[in-house]
């Protein structure tokens, strides 16, 4: 058991939790977020077909209230963890949160969730928290599209029950 950065509370040590506890560290010690913009384990509640589906996202960094960057902390290949945490940053909230991360605590991959894109890589690509406000001045925070949306889900419900050491709810 260990102590998460963010919350204090005690937390099994088991799959990529070192991981997520050294991007806790990064946003905070060199990004410049305070514990409070960090959410972590955040909810995810929808609906796939007519089965209601509940599940965690690691990490989600808001800027002045505002959900700005979703984070998958993961080992492995970080490409492959790239089209869930987009999935899951279109949906989490009524709009679709800009950025998506994928870190193993020592790289990062960084999405433009709208365009689905990579925009950056390494830790150095994650933008710090002055970054984040300017950027979010300047993003028109957008609805992920309803003709889209069940196949979305599909594809967040689909990898996410794929993990391996998920937290169950």
């Amino acid at each position: 058991m260990i102590n998460d950065f963010i919350t204090g509370k005690e937390i099994p040590e088991i799959g990529p939790e070192a991981n997520r506890q050294a991007v806790e560290q990064l946003l905070v010690n060199e990004k410049g977020y305070a514990k409070q913009d960090v959410e972590v384990d955040a909810e995810i509640k929808m609906t796939v077909g007519a089965i209601p589906y509940l599940s965690r996202i690691d990490l989600v960094v808001s800027v002045r209230g505002t959900r700005f960057m979703a984070i998958k902390c993961a080992a492995g290949s970080l490409g492959s963890w790239a089209r869930e945490i987009i999935a899951a940053a279109r949906l989490i909230d009524k709009y679709q949160i800009p950025l998506a991360v994928v870190s193993d605590g020592r790289n990062a991959a960084v999405f433009d969730v709208v365009s689905g894109k990579k925009i950056g890589d390494g830790l150095d690509s994650i933008p710090s928290k002055s970054q984040a406000e300017k950027m979010l001045k300047e993003t028109p925070l957008q609805p992920f599209p309803k003709d889209r949306l069940e196949r979305e889900k599909l594809i967040f419900s689909s990898y996410d029950s794929m993990n391996v050491n998920r937290r169950i709810i």
